[in-house]
């Protein structure tokens, strides 16, 4: 009997289809960023982990739709749609900077509604919850905001160098900067699965101190796993991640946990 594919949701791409896949790993991205900046993870990864790449709205092939305004409202219609693409297999969750704070908020949903819970939150590149972060760059004019996007990296110098591809990408830079930089969920917000925390040793804006205060935002297990690189160590330090990602979910597969 041929698998049960569910139908194609605007929330989420599929770069690599493994409707097999005993796993699905739930990837959000940083600001300005899309589903795209989770291809070549989807390709490294085995058979039996398939990546559900988030698209937000206001960007790509969602171009004309309005952007959401705060992590929870992202978490919320990734929520909506996220049922079928997770039935009858364990997954996880991972974001990277303004996507873990998404994540998080997700995996939170997830724990309080249903239909199943995440066994593992990965959170990448982003202070703890209780620590606020706002250096004001979303209330920058466009080339405040550009220098931001160049000092970081991360992102097309193709696109940052093209006017006509950069004035349709920084609506989208200029609200994901406002979401992550006026997130706050409070000292108090926790979520049940285990959390691995993977951060940069370069990273200028998460000290490691802010990055292993996470371990008082779950009542799992905690990791905090340290990398050689900036903010998007990601790109260079990609093997290593991805052999991380397998590991674990290899050695916590199981049908999704009901959420209670």
């Amino acid at each position: 009997m041929a698998p049960t594919v569910p139908p194609e949701s605007p929330w989420f791409r599929r770069f690599h289809p493994r409707p097999d896949a005993r796993t699905a790993l739930v990837c959000l991205p940083h600001a300005g960023g899309s589903a795209n900046a989770y291809f070549s993870l989807s390709q490294r990864l085995p058979d039996d982990i398939e990546v559900l790449a988030t698209q937000y709205p206001g960007r790509q092939n969602r171009l004309r739709e309005t952007c959401l305004g705060s992590a929870q409202e992202l978490a919320r219609g990734a929520f909506e749609d996220l049922g079928p693409e997770i039935a009858g297999r364990s997954f996880a969750v991972f974001g990277h900077s303004m996507g873990a704070a998404v994540a998080f908020e997700l995996t939170r949903l997830l724990e309080r509604e249903g239909p199943a819970a995440p066994g593992t939150l990965f959170v990448s590149g982003r202070r703890a919850p209780s620590i606020k972060s706002d250096r004001g760059v979303h209330l920058r004019d466009d080339e405040g905001i550009v220098a931001e996007m160049r000092a970081l990296g991360g992102t097309d110098v193709g696109i940052l160098d093209e006017p006509e591809l950069l004035s349709l990408a920084l609506p989208s830079v200029r609200a994901d900067y406002a979401v992550a930089e006026t997130y706050a969920p409070g000292p108090d917000a926790v979520v049940r699965c285990d959390v691995i925390v993977l951060t940069g040793d370069q990273d200028p804006h998460v000290p490691l101190d802010d990055a292993a205060a996470w371990r008082g935002h779950t009542t799992g297990a905690f990791d905090l796993k340290v990398f050689s690189g900036g903010h998007f160590f990601l790109a260079d330090d990609e093997p290593e991640i991805a052999t991380l990602v397998t590991e674990t979910l290899r050695a916590t597969a199981r049908p999704g946990s009901a959420a209670h």
